[in-house]
């Protein structure tokens, strides 16, 4: 089974470590379950413990990246969950979905296995509130192309409940906007390519040497500097549970 991230997760294991403040609100959602499956689970990020884990994964480069652990791993796509109906407690799935090829199939796929939560970290791109869109316009038009909408969650899995979730100015997990208060990570190569993003839209030396140039000259201190005064921001990421 090729996919795409046998090519762009290589090392991904070491960019992306789970921060422990994101993990506590996705885990609080999940409750006491007993049986847990993770859907496009990576390398195991913000898996819990103490439970009966499956991690599904289509990825080989991803599965090996994989730290020793109880969890079963199934390598297969979300969009054709090889489990019964009501198979699991809770279903979870974190900052996949704009991976799937069908996210409506995908949805149902995680509703129709579990018979409590389905939790899932995503992004919802009607937020536009990232400093970093004002260097790379063509990011926002990447987030229209690939993200659900917050509607499409609900049409597919019934009511929800769409939680916040802010981002810590010393967040540990390396996607997209987690340097938004460490604003020279991203002319680190390392840092771009544990963003998807970055991989999907190629070429952006042009955008990051004026990024560059405003951090040397004081220009993006004098624009986006009262965020170093933030804790934590909300850029757009959401946790949706339905329950």
């Amino acid at each position: 089974m090729i996919a795409k991230y046998d090519t762009i997760g290589l090392g991904y294991a070491h960019l992306r470590r789970p921060d422990r403040r994101i993990a506590a609100q996705i885990h609080d959602a999940l409750g006491r379950a007993h049986t847990v499956l993770n859907v496009g689970a990576g390398a195991g990020n913000y898996e819990p413990e103490g439970c009966d884990l499956v991690a599904l994964e289509p990825s080989a480069e991803m599965i090996a990246q994989r730290p020793v652990s109880n969890a079963r791993v199934v390598q297969a796509r979300a969009e054709a969950l090889p489990f019964a109906d009501n198979r699991f407690d809770a279903v979870m799935a974190s900052l996949t979905v704009h991976h799937w090829s069908d996210q409506v199939r995908g949805l149902a796929e995680l509703r129709r296995v579990a018979r409590g939560p389905v939790v899932i970290l995503t992004f919802d791109p009607a937020c536009r509130s990232f400093w970093l869109n004002d260097y790379i316009p063509a990011l926002v038009s990447l987030d229209d192309a690939q993200m659900p909408t917050m509607a499409l969650y609900e049409d597919v899995l019934g009511p929800v409940d769409i939680q916040a979730v802010p981002i810590p100015h010393d967040c540990t997990d390396g996607f997209l906007c987690a340097y938004w208060r460490r604003p020279e990570a991203y002319l680190d190569e390392r840092v771009r390519r544990g963003s998807s993003s970055f991989w999907a839209l190629g070429d952006v030396s042009e955008p990051l040497a004026r990024l560059d140039a405003d951090l040397k000259s004081g220009a993006w201190d004098k624009k986006y500097g009262h965020l170093k005064q933030q804790a934590a921001m909300d850029f757009g990421y959401r946790l949706v549970v339905a329950r």
